[in-house]
Formats: structure tokens, sequence, C-alpha cells
């Protein structure tokens, strides 16, 4: 636990554009890869060896079931298999579980060991194409140690659908939550704008929007949206909403929302954050920097109705 003792508060780093990264590796072999995790989506570093596991009948091989923490029941998710790494009973008995928080959702995620934090600016995290390939990458982005070491960001959100889907956003829900609803003209004509990296988050945002037949174009990253819409001039205006999540690669949400709306010809854009960052500061500064709306992404399901309610407000609707 003790590398997680000097963490900064997570929103001063984030309207920074910069993060704070839990780096860590799932096997002890000197080949093995570094993976980080944004330290505020991590609670603890606990021994293994000191908490017994309660196996779950018929669950996903990678389940390994499931321990109780502070009176909390706990599932643990064997990440080195998730990743093709096979341990030794020696090694799994010698391994921590890493606890994490993804949208309330607390897991525990077997490695070997936590290595240090790191702290980065979004900048100098990098999205290889080579990563991109197909659905079924688990690496996001990449960046790198002092001493040159690779060091890749993970895919959690994948691994919490591939494990455990019931955790995650029903995209049925949608549009059934849209009837008699009234969509603004501008919603049903125009073309909302998504900053999303995760392919998971993606495709579940790509699913809502089409059930709601709703046009929306999709950016890898914060950057790419933002130069997107300067490239729009005053056309800029035409857009309905835009959504952004806050870890990106390149330039985080905070940043995209901070520069969206201290600009004349976007401020008025909603914009609504969505994010798996679910904490109350968060929250709040995503308000602070004059983002509309924020909404966990297991409730993405939500996001088509909050925009109405949003662009209804701003339009002096009730």
């Amino acid at each position: 636990m003790s590398v997680l003792e000097n963490v900064d508060a997570a929103t001063n780093l984030a309207k920074n554009n910069e993060l704070q990264l839990l780096v860590f590796r799932v096997s002890d072999k000197a080949d093995s890869a570094y993976y980080a995790i944004n330290v505020f989506k991590t609670r603890e570093v606990v021994e293994s060896k000191n908490h017994f596991i309660t196996q779950i009948p018929s669950s996903h091989k990678m389940l390994e079931g499931t321990i109780v923490l502070r009176g909390m029941q706990i599932p643990i998710l064997n990440l080195p298999l998730w990743l093709g790494v096979s341990l030794t009973k020696e090694e799994n008995t010698r391994s921590n579980i890493l606890v994490c928080d993804f949208n309330g959702i607390v897991i525990g995620l077997r490695i070997m060991s936590a290595y240090r934090v790191l702290k980065k600016n979004w900048n100098e995290m990098h999205a290889p194409e080579s990563y991109r390939m197909g659905e079924n990458n688990v690496v996001m982005n990449d960046t790198r140690l002092e001493d040159g070491s690779l060091c890749l960001v993970l895919d959690y959100e994948k691994l919490l659908a591939d494990v455990i889907p019931q955790a995650m956003v029903n995209v049925l829900e949608s549009p059934a939550n849209l009837k008699n609803i009234e969509m603004p003209s501008k919603l049903k004509n125009g073309t909302v704008l998504i900053a999303e990296d995760s392919k998971t988050a993606q495709k579940h945002l790509k699913q809502i929007f089409e059930n709601a037949n709703i046009s929306m174009k999709l950016f890898e990253n914060g950057k790419l949206l933002v130069d997107y819409i300067n490239s729009l001039g005053d056309n800029a205006s035409k857009i309905p909403a835009v959504i952004t999540d806050i870890e990106m690669p390149e330039m985080s949400g905070f940043t995209v929302v901070k520069l969206l709306k201290g600009s004349l010809k976007t401020k008025n854009i909603p914009i609504i954050v969505n994010s798996s960052m679910t904490g109350s500061n968060n929250k709040r500064e995503a308000e602070v920097l004059g983002a509309d709306g924020f909404i966990d992404k297991t409730k993405s399901q939500n996001i088509i109705p909050l925009i109405i309610e949003i662009m209804n407000m701003k339009n002096g609707k009730s």
C-alpha cells in the first residue's frame, strides 16, 4: 500500500491535463511487461495470501471468486490470465490483489507486485494504431518509464465487459427511455460529437445512438475532437452536444471542457462528461469547469435523455 501514499488530488492533476498511474507487473519474470492504471481508480493493494477466496460455481474462468475485505465482498479477477500469463502455485501465493473502483463497482485484480506511482501529462500517453486493429485488443495506450521501459495502460472496461458483463451499461434500455420525450430538432438533425478511447465504451455508445436513430461522430481522444470543432469555424454552433471521457491520451476530458467552455464559439454547446471515474471530486471539477452534466459509464443508456434535458433547460423549456 506504500506506493499509494503520495497521491495528489485527482482534480488538480486532471485540470492541468495530468494524471498519476500506479505501475505494476503481473509476473516476476525478467521479460514481464509493466502495466498501469489511474491511481484514482485504485483503493489499496493487499497480499493475496492473507485473504481466502470463495469460489463461485459456473462463473467465468477469469473470475476466481470473492474475498471479504472490511466487510465488503469483492470479486477477484485473474488479470494475468486475461493477459495470457499463467502463474505457478508459488507465484500465486506471493501475488497481490489490487483493489479498484470502477463506476462504484469494487473489484480486485490479481497482480504480482505494485512497482511505483508515475506522474504523466496526457500528451505523453500514446495510442499506437497497432493496438486498434481489432475489437479484442486489451491495450488502450502506452507511455514510457524514466528508464525507457514501455508501460501499457489496459482497457479495464473491456475486462469488466468480458468477465462481469452485468456490471456494464444496459444498451437495451435505450431508446425505451425516450418514450414520451420530445426530441429537439437540433439533436434529431445534428451530429453529437464524442471523445472516447475505450473500444468497449465506443461500442456501447454506438449502439445507444443507433437505437435512438441519432447521428454521432467518434474521436479517439479529446485533442482530435477539439481540433475537429475548431476546423468547423462558425458552424460549430450547429453541434447539438459533446460527450467526453476524462481519461484519454493527448488531451483529458477536463481540458476539453475547459477549452470549449472558454471559447465564445463553443461555450453554449452542451457538454456531458461520461466517465468511470465517478468520485465526487471529479463531478465537482467537471461542473466548475463548465460541464453541463456528468454521467457514469454504467448508466450511459440515460445519456440521450440527459442531453435532451440540458438542451431544453438552455432553451428555457421546463
